[in-house]
């Protein structure tokens, strides 16, 4: 039995870092009573984290813990974030902007896309982005929460940009502070019971042991329960996402600018990252050690970056993929040690929180129930296999052929259910409808555009729309846009009005 309902069940958290303490923290903050929480960690295991971009749905995990918006900012040094600018990614030159917001409005059934497609045919429309809110106040560098009402600034969403090496301590102390109780050690024994092959207690070095009902297991890519101890298989997508290194090299910012935004640039053997934080610049490189070294990464970061560094590049070697399960016996994997997906759309946070989030809605009072368990891990795949799709998409949807590299990821097989997505929008410029699950229509239609990949048809109802008339009420819609975001504060000053202060540079 895992607790009986009035007993609380304990749950060990074997694991710090970004992954580990949020868990912790939002087990006690949403269980409360029902739980009692301890989490294991070594000051000897290091963060895996440089600067960290977000989702918006970060916000929401925010405010249900009760943390303050602003206190997280100044102690993280964070920025906000409105989306992901992508540059020579479908060709070498072009660029545009996946916004955590729409695109125009849909109009009789109609997705506002069919409408400008419609125009583009016609040699009438400008480019996507000027009908996104979201996307033309991140070119213009400016933000403001969204409206709490219907009109043009309620469109969009954001997140956070922040310090991942102070976000982990953020979460402690908070865990802390609302009854996580802390053990420092390493493991080096997981007991388990003979007869059902559960884990018990983790034996800690100095002879500690930890007992528990349900143990969470974030301790990263080692997989320590999970994968070491129950032998859970990992599925690995190498094949498919071809990057397994980081070069992540800390800058100081070039400019006084603080865009409201990450931005990720194509490279010949992955792609590179800049991450603007209030204290600094985040700068990386993603790569496929198949194509490009370890030494030659390094150097060209070294070169790319644009602001003074304030280290040498650091290597993060992982493997895309995941656990075939990520919760078997009464273990739960969360974060690294459940799977990885490469930073390309800022999910790995959304990932870990997604499965805490899961995990509270079936968490077991009493004995484990199968159907439950079966539950979280269909979920927890499907978030990660329709993730892994969107990835792909933005290798494989391109005319580059400039190296070896673009010409593997632009000419390979890719999964089934990517392939069948690519179709329908080939055919019809349609996206695939799910109710779960992360990427909704407008970040698939910012990719498909914004790489270049026209669809062959568009619903012809928008050819019973009059051109002229069409255009003019588009043209109104980016005239609205652009009016209404020059009225907005600049980001940074927007930072320096609702922080206090910002961050005081490395």
């Amino acid at each position: 039995m895992i607790g009986s309902g009035a007993k609380p069940v304990r749950v060990v958290v074997l694991g710090g870092g970004t992954a580990g303490w949020m868990t912790a923290a939002g087990l006690a903050r949403m269980l409360g009573e029902r739980v009692t929480v301890d989490l294991v960690e070594s000051e000897d295991i290091g963060i895996v984290g440089v600067g960290e971009a977000t989702l918006p749905h970060i916000r929401g995990f925010v405010e249900k813990l009760g943390i303050s918006e602003a206190e997280f900012m100044r102690a993280t040094h964070a920025t906000y974030k409105l989306g992901i600018d992508f540059r020579d990614f479908g060709r070498i030159g072009e660029s545009y902007i996946h916004p955590f917001g729409s695109f125009g409005e849909e109009l009789g059934g109609v997705g506002f896309h069919h409408y400008w497609l419609e125009l583009q045919r016609r040699g009438l429309a400008g480019p996507l982005g000027d009908y996104s809110f979201c996307v033309a106040a991140a070119l213009a560098n400016k933000f403001a929460p969204p409206a709490d009402d219907m009109s043009l600034a309620s469109s969009y969403g954001y997140a956070y940009q922040f310090d991942a090496t102070l976000f982990g301590p953020f979460m402690r102390e908070f865990g802390l502070s609302i009854g996580v109780t802390r053990h420092e050690g390493l493991v080096t024994q997981v007991e388990r019971d003979g007869e059902s092959g559960n884990v018990t207690a983790l034996t800690l070095e100095d002879g500690r042991q930890l007992e528990g009902d349900l143990f969470v297991d974030c301790s990263g890519f080692r997989s320590r329960i999970l994968g070491q101890e129950l032998g859970e298989e990992w599925e690995d997508w190498t094949h498919w996402l071809p990057c397994d290194r980081a070069a992540a090299m800390p800058c100081k910012h070039a400019t006084d600018e603080i865009r409201p935004y990450t931005t990720a640039t194509a490279m010949p053997a992955g792609w590179r990252w800049q991450i603007p934080l209030q204290h600094r610049m985040g700068n990386g490189y993603v790569f496929s050690s198949a194509f490009i070294d370890e030494d030659e990464a390094c150097e060209t970061i070294r070169k790319a970056s644009e602001g003074e560094p304030l280290a040498d590049p650091r290597i993060l070697r992982f493997r895309p993929g995941r656990r075939r399960q990520s919760w078997s016996h009464n273990v739960i994997a969360v974060g690294l040690a459940s799977g990885f997906l490469e930073p390309l759309e800022s999910t790995s946070i959304y990932l870990a929180q997604m499965a805490i989030t899961y995990l509270i809605e079936l968490f077991p009072d009493g004995a484990i129930d199968p159907a439950d368990r079966d539950e979280f891990n269909r979920l927890v795949d499907m978030e990660y296999d329709r993730v892994r799709d969107f990835l792909i998409l933005h290798y494989h949807a391109t005319t580059r052929d400039d190296s070896e590299f673009w010409n593997h990821v632009r000419t390979m097989t890719v999964p089934d259910s990517l392939a069948g997505k690519m179709e329908l929008w080939r055919q019809a410029g349609r996206i695939e409808k799910y109710s779960d699950g992360l990427f909704y229509d407008a970040s698939w239609i910012a990719v498909y555009l914004g790489q270049g990949l026209m669809p062959e048809r568009h619903d012809p109802r928008t050819g019973l729309v009059d051109p002229e008339r069409l255009k003019s009420a588009t043209d109104r819609l980016r005239s609205e846009i652009a009016s209404s975001v020059s009225q907005m504060p600049d980001h940074a000053e927007y930072l320096r009005r609702n922080n206090a202060r910002l961050a005081e540079p490395a």
